[in-house]
């Protein structure tokens, strides 16, 4: 393709919403397959975009079949479709690509995005049904309060007695929802969106993440969800041939939680002057001491890699157990 038609290709893709996780992962797991089945890779990118149901995806395909038919590696091809694959995906397929494994990388990831996706899904499918719960009863509160018990209030009128405390309090309540409860709506919009505003500010993000992992149940989900993700990505990178420096470069960029990114980049700061890993690890407020310990053996018998696969089992078992837990 011509230079200004690959950008076009690629910033219509980037404005795409269409190509998600599950696209991703399918077009890895199918491209392994057929790479295990003795076919070039151009020939496989063309069965994979022939077969797409995806028309976004089918274009992405395309591109980076054009890409490789031109000489570029797999995982240059994929970086340059901006937006679309991540560093962790990019380094997987470049260190397979100089070993000759690329068939093996591309398995390896697919399931490590099936694991993560896995584990997403369960946190999400977990969350619905209280959160539905929550809502209802919210909502029923406030046409309970602001309609059903100022209807209420000319039986009182007429009585002589005092009302007991909590029924004056309710149908106070009631009154003020009844006359000022669009402010009560305004005043709930505002908070969302300075929540969201703060959000999208790195600083704010920082405090709000911090805020995340103090909460008494959620914070430690969200550790145990963080920490799942460092190990497997961690071990997945070491196995494959990237240096450990470099791999907690990449793995930083992976973690969600602001706090735990930050801390990871403190650790690596430490690797640059000879520490082992386990040591700094040893120092984040949120990291759990079972991990530090079980690196630490990992980095003493030689056997990080398969440690670090071990953590991530540990604390994926532990996060679903949490949830259910929590739903109980």
């Amino acid at each position: 393709t011509e230079p200004g038609q690959g950008r076009s290709h690629t910033l219509r893709l980037r404005r795409s919403r269409r190509i998600t996780d599950q696209h991703i992962t399918n077009a890895t797991r199918e491209l392994s397959t057929l790479l295990r089945a003795g076919l070039p890779l151009d020939r496989a990118l063309s069965i994979l975009a022939s077969l797409s149901e995806s028309e976004r995806m089918k274009e992405l395909l395309e591109n980076v079949r054009e890409q490789v038919k031109g000489g570029a590696t797999l995982a240059d091809a994929m970086q340059a479709q901006e937006g679309v694959f991540n560093r962790f995906y990019l380094n997987l397929l470049r260190a397979g690509e100089a070993g000759g494994a690329l068939e093996v990388v591309l398995e390896r990831l697919a399931e490590h995005m099936e694991q993560s996706q896995e584990v997403r899904e369960t946190l999400v499918s977990a969350l619905i049904y209280p959160a539905i719960l929550i809502f209802v009863a919210v909502v029923s509160i406030f046409i309970l309060l602001g309609y059903v018990v100022p209807q209420f209030t000319e039986l009182f009128e007429g009585v002589d007695q005092v009302l007991p405390l909590p029924t004056r309090i309710t149908i106070g309540v009631g009154e003020f929802l009844q006359d000022f409860g669009w402010v009560v709506v305004l005043l709930v919009a505002g908070a969302a969106w300075l929540v969201r505003h703060q959000l999208g500010q790195p600083q704010g993000r920082y405090q709000w993440h911090a805020r995340f992992l103090k909460l008494p149940l959620a914070g430690s989900i969200i550790t145990k969800i963080e920490v799942t993700r460092f190990a497997r990505t961690l071990g997945m990178l070491l196995h494959n041939g990237v240096p450990l420096l470099k791999a907690l470069g990449i793995v930083k960029d992976t973690v969600d939680n602001r706090v735990i990114a930050d801390g990871l980049e403190r650790v690596a700061s430490s690797l640059k002057e000879g520490q082992s890993l386990a040591a700094p690890l040893a120092e984040m407020a949120h990291f759990p001491a079972f991990a530090v310990h079980m690196i630490h053996v990992g980095e003493e018998s030689g056997r990080l890699e398969e440690i670090l696969h071990q953590v991530a089992l540990v604390y994926e078992r532990e996060t679903r157990t949490t949830i259910k837990r929590a739903l109980s």
